[in-house]
């Protein structure tokens, strides 16, 4: 008996090509693709000429919120759809002065290999392809970069906030064993309890209700008047935890903190951790590929002591979004948390299924796009010595912002400048004028600059990441600021 259904549709039927999603005009498909490349490019080659952000008109909130169609449109169509609904109303971070949050800027590279990797279409989580090789490549070269072992493992994810959920996981198994897999948390004989500093991203809270030890199990740690956690505090609270009959299972250091850039004492933190025989853990998402500059390497002198680090090239690595990456320095640790013995993905020493070390088997995602084509296009083009000078150069503009702040009485600079975030009031300026300078500029196509509460006080925040700007770029920043005040009552 034919296991193989019949069909009365014969090939060529115009069922079946109705049922075909490709074009019926290549040539027709290949030229509106061209225009649209044409005009992406031009879109990022000429975006100093634009707003930094605008609002969006009420017809673009409409074109968006439009019954699901049933019947199709020309391509030219939809595409002008994109010209005159997308393109004007994008995050802005294309552009030079936007500094409100950390997000990078990416580059025409990185768009080509968007491209490719759409065009290819692959399922990178497992199996023997090309994919899961480049994949490999990267964490190769991070291990490389951030003085881990060449068998150290990598996992490309969505961010640094996966990146460090993944890593809590992985440390939560090596700390109750395997079986917390199949048993959970109940069956330990002790709480965990995790450690962080003050000026943490809110991610780790989340990674600890997420994973379901609770976020009333994290320990705020105290940090110095440089916003680094305190090394002397954090031997304390793991002593007090130890006393009360608490399991410590993870210190996460931050390799550049969201609000003011801090970088903690990761080496002595490595000590401690080490010491207590506790994963030491880096969110690396803001500074880690700093490691890239020479001149810098120095900052982050003990992250090549960590267990795990959580890093994102789609900040200063400028690669699209999104491109969060985690590495693990014991590579059967981060399988032993995730790998499944499923039926559907039983491996052979030939053929699609080769392989003996899926991306599956490092993470929860089955279904993963070709994230590495991107960082990998990204760091072959540029090199890392041209992507080190443009992290170092930010730097070094954060710096020259602050110092133009400082000369002018007017302002005032609210935290050091560790690396290329910079926090400043406004002498006699409330909350609500802080607000309103931010939210005026962003509003006005100007810059945009955010804000942060420092010392129980809104700041203006600038973090300065775009490998596009310039010092002229700071100049105009500086002159919009103080003719906003020349204008204000």
């Amino acid at each position: 008996m034919s296991l193989i259904a019949k069909t009365d549709a014969p090939a060529g039927s115009d069922l079946e090509k109705s049922t075909s999603l490709d074009p019926t005009d290549w040539q027709a498909f290949r030229e509106a693709a061209h225009r649209m490349l044409d005009d992406t490019i031009d879109h990022i080659a000429n975006v100093r000429q634009k707003p930094v952000w605008q609002q969006m008109p009420s017809d673009t909130r409409a074109r968006f919120a439009r019954a699901l169609p049933d019947d199709p449109r020309a391509l030219d169509d939809v595409l002008d759809d994109v010209r005159t609904h997308v393109f004007p109303h994008a995050t802005g971070n294309l552009h030079p002065l936007f500094m409100g949050w950390v997000h990078g800027a990416g580059t025409p590279v990185g768009m080509v290999a968007e491209m490719v990797a759409a065009g290819l279409n692959m399922n990178c989580g497992g199996r023997d392809h090309v994919g899961i090789e480049v994949e490999k490549q990267i964490a190769l070269w991070m291990a490389q970069v951030l003085g881990y072992p060449s068998s150290a493992s990598g996992l490309f994810v969505t961010g640094s906030s996966m990146a460090n959920f993944l890593a809590l996981t992985i440390a939560r198994t090596e700390a109750l064993s395997q079986s917390v897999r199949r048993d959970g948390l109940r069956k330990a004989d002790r709480q965990l309890v995790a450690y962080t500093s003050s000026q943490a991203h809110v991610c780790i809270a989340q990674a600890m209700e997420l994973s379901g030890i609770g976020s009333a199990n994290l320990r705020s740690v105290a940090v110095d008047e440089a916003g680094r956690m305190s090394v002397e505090a954090l031997a304390v609270a793991i002593a007090q935890d130890r006393a009360q009959g608490s399991l410590p299972f993870l210190v996460v250091g931050t390799a550049g903190t969201v609000n003011t850039g801090a970088i903690d004492p990761l080496l002595e933190i490595s000590k401690v951790a080490e010491a207590e025989n506790i994963w030491f853990h880096v969110d690396g998402a803001i500074g880690a590929l700093a490691m890239l500059s020479p001149e810098m390497r120095q900052l982050f002198s003990g992250i090549e002591r960590s267990a795990s680090i959580a890093l994102d090239f789609h900040k200063w690595g400028h690669v699209p979004y999104d491109a969060g990456f985690l590495l693990v320095r014991d590579s059967a640790a981060h399988k032993r948390a995730f790998a499944q013995p499923a039926a559907y993905l039983q491996r052979s020493g030939r053929g699609l299924a080769a392989g003996e070390t899926w991306p599956c088997d490092l993470g929860p995602d089955l279904s993963r796009g070709f994230r590495a084509l991107k960082t990998w296009m990204t760091i072959e083009t540029l090199g890392t010595e041209r992507m080190g000078n443009a992290i170092a150069r930010t730097c070094e503009l954060a710096r020259y912002l602050a110092a133009s702040l400082a000369r002018d009485p007017r302002f005032e600079v609210k935290a050091p400048v560790g690396l290329n975030i910079v926090c400043f009031g406004i002498r006699g300026a409330d909350d609500g004028f802080i607000r309103d300078i931010v939210l005026d500029l962003h509003e006005q196509g100007l810059a945009v600059p955010s804000w942060t509460t420092l010392q129980g006080k809104l700041v203006v925040r600038c973090a300065i990441v775009n490998h596009r700007t310039t010092s002229e770029d700071i100049d105009v920043f500086l002159k919009t600021l103080t003719d906003y005040l020349d204008r204000s009552p």
